[in-house]
């Protein structure tokens, strides 16, 4: 099974925007890296009530785009070193 099947279409557009949106708080000093996951969750989730409305399922595609965006770039980076 894919992650991908679960999120919706309209949603998938934050998987990349999340991506540039890590990379940018990546590059503040002043935001420790811990906290970048949470961040990414709390964008993904109003990100995807924004493009879906309010709702228990926004809020679960919110998780879902969070996890792929950030479990994403581990994968990235862990097959780079």
């Amino acid at each position: 099974m894919e992650v991908l099947e679960y999120i919706t279409d309209k949603a998938l557009i934050l998987i990349p925007a999340l991506n540039i949106i890590g990379m940018i708080i990546k590059r503040l000093e002043k935001i420790n890296d811990k906290y970048i996951p949470l961040i990414l969750l709390l964008f993904g989730v109003l990100g995807t009530i924004g493009l879906l409305g309010v709702s228990v399922d926004s809020v679960i595609q919110g998780v879902l785009v969070a996890g792929t965006s950030v479990f994403g770039n581990q994968v990235i980076k862990q097959l780079s070193k």
